[in-house]
């Protein structure tokens, strides 16, 4: 049965994510990011280090792949905060992952939310304009 339930929920992402904006691509990773957080937080605080690597380490990438989603020529010193910010975020999460320490999660998602905030605020008219690659 679980199984069955993580394939429709990938079929159902997978095109979720073929018929997405970018803008809302991005709102996913943000989305995703913030449910890897949860799910690794929980994981240390059960003990189980089996899934607080397995969900660290998506964390891992979908962080890393926001920042590398940035147009450096195009931000400017927006992207350029937003890459250090990235940066900081995987630093506090590799952090998480050898102290298991629930607070630089924490930390990590405040500032995702943050982010997401702001990126949730863009207006739909502005949506199509070269999304997270131009203003992150």
């Amino acid at each position: 049965m679980r199984s069955s339930l993580q394939s429709y929920r990938k079929v159902s992402l997978d095109s979720e994510i073929s018929v997405a904006s970018p803008h809302r691509i991005i709102q996913m990773m943000f989305d995703g990011a913030l449910q890897r957080l949860a799910q690794s937080r929980y994981a240390i605080e059960n003990n189980d280090l089996t899934n607080k690597g397995i969900y660290i380490g998506k964390a891992i990438g979908i962080i890393t792949g926001l920042n590398n989603s940035l147009n450096m020529e195009a931000g400017g010193q927006i992207a350029q905060n937003l890459s250090d910010l990235y940066d900081f975020m995987l630093r506090r999460i590799s952090e998480a992952n050898l102290n298991n320490d629930v607070k630089a999660l924490d930390d990590v998602s405040e500032i995702i939310r943050t982010i997401k905030e702001g990126w949730d605020a863009i207006p739909p008219e502005q949506h199509h304009i070269d999304s997270h690659s131009s203003a992150m």
